[in-house]
């Protein structure tokens, strides 16, 4: 009895900590380098590959803006005083370069100290539209690709609160966009606004809401309205030269989507009643259909209010699903509907069917094709050519069907059917080239389409393009990567017909850099851009992918990096940071995706940073947890975690790098998870840092990561997978680190907190450090060299110096 009041006490958080006070520290100073270095820009490119936009940003943001006032609504986080995304990030420099062999240059008219973000070509990429934030809201502007110059379209009243607040319009001279309504009322404060009555909520008999735990829910009455104010929107058709007029009046608007002719328009609006238990994604919405000229044509979709789903995640909602326009035809909408009641657990024989429907949109839907498994998207190609495909969670099987979308009668083909977290045999992807409408097909020659492979082999990655013959489904060989000292990966395919495609080519010590590679021309390459390595420090560090196998002979892998004042024959001390991923069967699980020819990239999230601090590093450690058959991986999740765990130790030790005494282990979120548990439930690791993690799973009772049992399901395994009930076993010292304003699903802040509480109250070696204002990733510069300096300081003095 005397232990379950303990648990109630521990859960409740009754137990005090003492505080530590302490200002923002900053790590050492080789760390501090590598943390502070600049980053490279990020290219928008047009599909010929001839013009580039080059967007900079900064490595952090700062702690006074994450002050800045937010408020959390719904799902979403939002400025109310600018009317976007309160963790929006921001570029806040622009450069141009017109012409691939063109030097990059300013861009005339460009405002100072700019925020910009919501970049997008024009339908004709002669232009890119951008907004900026400044502080009184959110503008509009338009950069022309020819004269090299910006100016500002709007004034700062664009609403973005539910994501890009324009589109543009077929005519390249004028955008839809939401401005914030003149109906909008005062907000309530409520943190002093006085209740009216209580917060009600009920449940009806049989209706099962089975919903995950998401934060930054609507509460109370007082959300509901701040909620409505800050998504109301009118919708405003404004010209490049800055003429606006009314298109639509207010109204909650979350999706605008122009049909590939520019004659209709999608729009989507949030609907009543609101929730108090799921996202405003799952809120009732109402889609209409528009003339561009903003005349009501059609009520093509009403959704309801989503709370209770079947159980399962492929449970969908009843009715048309994934409403979008075909690609390949002027105005042409096509959707899915469940065939099995939207409930994974019916067995039917056709999961899913997908119809059309034609201009003017008040005829008869016609069916296109049944799926097996659940619906997952279509790669359009022409009138008699497209690829579907399909998804089945539980099994991890995906199928891809070559089917005549204008005649259903003719029998789909399966091309493909295979386990999706198999990469060693991953096809690729269809390479898709702008049709007539500007919009994304595939491309198509002849009987010929095309594939971009990552190419993940047991011999390493080797990217390669292929030739699908459609009349025989048999491929070709048109490219394969060479390169064994370099990492290649091909982003896209400029031309297939002169050969052109866009490659960016990095190794260890070289930062990645974009090039056009000519297959049909002895594979030549041409530079894009030039990219310094910022972080010279570590250039030369010691980097290699390591194979090694479990006891039950799983094989396992880790890129493994040497310290920099590496000395053969010296015993090290070493990080292992990982993160568990579930698999249902061996064979994929064993898989390497690492590179070790891949740049040496020092993420904030990374442990690499104490390679310059003495330490080998093993980082991406496999940590597969596998369940085949009727077993689910979590039924043996403890064992097979520590048996990767101890694979890990034993194999660096083997190379005489270690001593296996010294050896910490990290993780972020589900691998902070991993961290809790493996030292609870082993012996192998000095000490762990634990961020951002979940603890309590009785706290996330319908459903964690891949596991879609209910607690009261397997009641056994949501007990012996949480740390927080074996706290009792943990004696090693753990560095937990959280940001108080997490928003991810399952992992809240109370979770750090009372895991802290349970640990300290049974005098266990731990350190709980919250980050003001941060969310589940870390982005102040404050607190990220905060964070850095207080692992750094965790494991001087329990890992390296260690008694």
């Amino acid at each position: 009895m005397k232990n379950i009041f303990l648990f109630i006490g521990l859960l409740l958080g009754t137990l005090v900590y003492s505080q530590e006070n302490l200002t923002y520290q900053q790590p050492p100073q080789e760390i501090l380098e590598l943390a502070e270095a600049p980053l490279a820009p990020s290219i928008r490119m047009d599909d010929d590959g001839e013009n580039l936009i080059f967007l900079y940003r900064s490595n952090f943001t700062s702690i006074e803006a994450l002050s800045e006032t937010e408020m959390r609504l719904g799902g979403l986080r939002i400025n109310p005083v600018t009317n976007i995304n309160s963790r929006q990030n921001y570029y806040n420099k622009v450069k141009i370069r017109v012409g691939r062999d063109s030097n990059n240059e300013d861009i005339v008219g460009m405002p100072e100290n700019g925020r910009f973000a919501n970049f997008s070509w024009s339908p004709n990429q002669q232009k890119m539209a951008f907004t900026n934030t400044v502080s009184t809201g959110v503008e509009l502007w338009v950069l022309d690709i020819t004269t090299k110059s910006a100016k500002k379209i709007t004034q700062a009243n664009l609403n973005a609160n539910t994501g890009n607040p324009y589109t543009w319009f077929k005519d390249n001279n004028s955008l839809l966009i939401k401005v914030i309504s003149k109906e909008r009322k005062p907000l309530i404060d409520t943190k002093s606004a006085v209740p009216t009555g209580p917060t009600i909520s009920v449940s009806e008999a049989g209706k099962k809401a089975q919903n995950r735990t998401y934060q930054d829910l609507l509460k109370n009455k007082s959300d509901e309205h701040n909620f409505e104010q800050l998504t109301l929107s009118e919708l405003y058709k404004v010209t490049l030269d800055g003429n606006i007029s009314l298109w639509k009046e207010s109204d909650m608007y979350s999706r605008l989507n122009l049909s590939p002719d520019g004659n209709y328009i999608l729009v989507t609006t949030i609907e009543k009643p609101f929730s108090y238990l799921v996202t405003y994604r799952r809120f009732p919405s109402k889609t209409n259909i528009y003339s561009s000229q903003g005349t009501l044509v059609n009520n093509i979709l009403n959704i309801p209010l989503i709370e209770d789903l079947p159980k399962g995640f492929m449970a969908v909602r009843k009715g048309k699903r994934n409403l979008s326009w075909r690609a390949d035809k002027a105005a042409t909408l096509f959707w899915c509907e469940a065939l099995d009641e939207g409930n994974p657990a019916n067995n039917v024989e056709y999961r899913d069917e997908v119809f059309e429907l034609n201009a003017p949109f008040t005829g008869e839907k016609k069916s296109l094709i049944k799926t097996i498994d659940r619906f997952n998207g279509i790669e359009w190609g022409n009138e008699k050519t497209a690829i579907a495909t399909d998804i089945w969670r539980d099994n991890r099987n995906t199928k891809s069907y070559l089917f005549n979308p204008s005649n259903s009668a003719v029998k789909p083909v399966v091309i493909s059917d295979r386990n999706y977290q198999d990469r060693y045999n991953d096809p690729g992807s269809f390479v898709t080239t702008r049709n007539e409408f500007g919009k994304y097909t595939m491309n198509i020659s002849g009987n010929n389409v095309y594939l971009i492979g990552d190419g993940y082999s047991k011999k390493g990655q080797f990217p390669f393009i292929d030739q699908m013959n459609l009349k025989t489904l048999k491929t070709k060989r048109l490219y394969q990567s060479e390169l064994t000292d370099k990492a290649e990966n091909i982003s896209s395919v400029f031309d297939m017909k002169k050969g052109e495609i866009l490659v960016r080519i990095e190794s260890k010590n070289e930062y990645p850099n974009y090039y056009i590679r000519n297959i049909k021309k002895g594979n030549k390459l041409t530079a894009l851009t030039q990219f310094e390595n910022p972080f010279k420090s570590i250039q030369n560090v010691h980097k290699e992918v390591i194979k090694y196998k479990r006891e039950d002979g799983l094989d396992l892998s880790g890129v493994l990096y040497l310290p920099t004042n590496y000395e053969e024959g010296k015993k090290y001390p070493m990080i292992v940071w990982a993160y568990p991923r579930e698999y249902k069967d061996k064979s994929s699980a064993g898989q390497s995706t690492s590179n070790s020819n891949s740049f040496t990239y020092p993420r904030y999230n990374s442990p690499i940073f104490w390679v310059t601090r003495g330490y080998v590093v093993l980082n991406s450690a496999s940590f597969p947890i596998v369940g085949e058959g009727d077993e689910e991986p979590n039924d043996s999740f403890i064992k097979q975690l520590v048996a990767n765990g101890k694979a890990a130790i034993d194999a660096v030790d083997a190379l005489g790098y270690i001593d296996r005494n010294k050896v910490a282990v990290g993780g972020h979120s589900y691998g902070a998870f991993m961290t809790a548990n493996l030292l609870s439930h082993s012996n192998l690791f000095a000490a762990g840092i634990a961020r951002s993690g979940a603890y309590n799973r009785t706290l996330t009772p319908f459903g964690f990561q891949a596991e879609e049992r209910n607690y009261w399901e397997a009641p056994e395994i949501y007990y012996n997978m949480s740390p927080f009930m074996h706290a009792n076993t943990m004696k090693t010292p753990l560095l937990l680190i959280h940001g108080e304003a997490d928003n991810n699903s399952g992992t809240y802040p109370l979770q750090s907190e009372r895991y802290f509480n349970a640990l300290k109250g049974l005098g266990a070696p731990v350190r709980l450090v919250m980050l003001p204002k941060e969310s589940h990733g870390y982005s102040a510069k404050e607190s990220v060299l905060h964070l850095l300096w207080e692992q750094d300081q965790w494991l001087e003095k329990h890992v390296k110096n260690r008694q």
